[in-house]
């Protein structure tokens, strides 16, 4: 995980809990979320446009 010990990791945790109070948390990890699933989302359509471009372009060719 990024080089990171549970040390560290425990450290940053504290910090993002001070920064942001623990009523924050749950709204911002829900948030985050919701982010990390619609770039995902995203990635995967233009894998797939990408893919059935290319599959399309070998077929124009034969």
């Amino acid at each position: 995980m990024f080089g990171l010990g549970w040390q560290e990791t425990l450290v940053i945790l504290l910090i993002v809990l001070v920064l942001f109070g623990a009523k924050r948390l749950p709204e911002l990890a829900r948030s985050l979320g919701q982010g990390i699933k619609e770039f995902r989302k995203s990635v995967k359509e233009i894998a797939e446009d990408t893919k059935d471009d290319d599959s399309e372009s070998s077929e124009d060719k034969s």
